[in-house]
C-alpha cells in the first residue's frame, strides 16, 4: 500500500498540462488544493503556459511522452495529451494516432494498476462530418477512416473503445468527454484555428482568411466554462461509491451556434480592424456544422452549462493575444 493513500489530499496527474486546456485545468487543481503532476513532451505545450505555477510546492512538471509508459503514483488521471488543431495533428499524422491510441493504452494501464478514476478528452471529430443536427451522444458520427483528419478522428474513437472496454472488462472508473470547439487566453497562436487565427489576423491588421463561403457553423465554448465541466465530471461519484457512476460519453460545449463568416465579422468588430474578408477553398473533410446537443451534460453535471456569452469570451481572448503579439 503506498503512501498516497494516507494523504486526503488528491494527487492528480495531468497528461498534456502543459497545452491550452491542461494549463487551465492545472490553474483550477491548484487553486482546489491538490498536488498536481503535470506530464508534457512539449510538442504543442509550452512551459510559458504553466510558469506561473512552476514554484508551486504542489506542482510537479515531467517532461514525458504518453506513447510511453509513465509509472507514479496518483489518484486520478486526466489524459488531455494530444495535438487537437489540424495545423498540429497532420504535421506527423502517425504520431497523432499513436498519442490518441498507445497514449490511452499507457494512461488506462497506469489507471488500472492504481485502481485510479480516469477522464479521456475526446473530441466532437469523433462526430466527423454529422448527418444530424445538432449532435447527442448516441450519434455514431460519419467520418472519413483514411482522410486527412482521419488520424485524429479515428485516433479519439478508438481511444474511446479502450476506454469503454477497459471500463466492462475490468471495472475501471472512466469519464469520457467529447469536447466541441474551445476558445480562451492561452491558444497557440499559430495552430490553425478559426478563433486563434481571425483573432491574431485582426490584430496585425492583415486579411481574415475563410476557407469555403464561411456558412459552416461552430459553437465556441469560453475555456472557463469547459474546465467547469471537467471537473464536475470528475467529481460524480462511482456506482460503488453509491453515484450514479456515470462513464459517458458526455458532449462539453456551448451550444450556442455561430457561421464562420459571423465569427470573423465578431473579431474585427471587437479589435476595431481593419483587416478584409478573403475567401479561399474549403479544406477537406472540413464539417459544416457543429453544435453539441448538452442536455445529458445538464443531467449529470448539477445543471452544468455554458455561462460565458461569445462577446465576452472573445474579448478577453483578444486581450491575451495583443499582449502576447506585443511582447514579441
Amino acid at each position: 500500500m503506498t503512501q498516497r493513500n494516507y494523504n486526503p489530499r488528491k494527487r492528480i496527474l495531468v497528461t498534456g498540462g502543459a497545452g491550452f486546456l491542461g494549463s487551465h485545468l492545472i490553474d483550477r487543481l491548484l487553486a482546489r488544493g491538490d498536488e498536481v503532476v503535470c506530464a508534457d513532451n512539449l510538442f504543442t505545450g509550452s512551459k510559458r503556459n504553466i510558469e506561473h505555477v512552476l514554484d508551486n510546492p504542489r506542482f510537479e512538471f515531467m517532461r514525458h511522452d504518453v506513447t510511453f509508459p509513465l509509472y507514479i503514483e496518483v489518484d486520478q488521471i486526466y489524459n488531455l495529451a494530444c495535438p487537437a488543431s489540424p495545423v498540429h495533428y497532420q504535421h506527423d499524422p502517425v504520431q497523432t494516432l499513436k498519442t490518441s491510441v498507445h497514449g490511452a493504452i499507457n494512461m488506462l494501464g497506469l489507471a488500472k494498476r492504481l485502481n485510479a478514476r480516469i477522464f479521456q478528452a475526446s473530441t466532437s471529430e469523433v462526430y466527423g462530418d454529422p448527418a444530424v443536427h445538432p449532435q447527442t451522444e448516441d450519434y455514431w458520427g460519419n467520418v472519413n477512416p483514411i482522410g486527412i483528419r482521419s488520424c485524429y478522428d479515428e485516433g479519439k474513437r478508438c481511444a474511446e473503445t479502450l476506454f469503454f472496454d477497459y471500463h466492462r472488462q475490468h471495472g475501471l472508473d472512466i469519464r469520457v468527454a467529447r469536447i466541441f470547439n474551445t476558445y480562451g487566453p492561452r491558444m497557440h497562436p499559430n495552430d490553425g484555428r478559426v478563433v486563434s487565427n481571425f483573432i491574431v489576423q485582426a490584430l496585425k491588421g492583415e486579411d481574415i482568411t475563410i476557407y469555403g463561403e464561411g456558412q459552416q457553423t461552430r459553437s465556441f465554448c469560453y475555456v472557463d466554462d469547459l474546465i467547469e465541466g471537467f471537473m464536475r465530471f470528475m467529481d460524480v461519484p462511482r456506482a460503488t461509491d453509491g453515484g450514479p457512476g456515470y462513464p459517458g460519453p458526455i458532449n462539453l460545449g456551448n451550444p450556442g451556434e455561430f457561421t464562420i463568416r459571423q465569427l470573423a465579422e465578431k473579431v474585427i468588430q471587437l479589435t476595431g480592424s481593419a483587416s478584409k474578408l478573403v475567401f479561399m477553398p474549403l479544406p477537406s473533410d472540413d464539417p459544416m456544422q457543429r453544435q453539441p446537443n448538452i442536455t445529458r451534460a445538464r443531467e449529470h453535471l448539477n445543471d452544468w452549462q455554458p455561462q460565458i456569452q461569445l462577446d465576452q469570451g472573445l474579448q478577453k481572448t483578444i486581450a491575451y493575444f495583443d499582449q502576447l503579439l506585443s511582447h514579441e
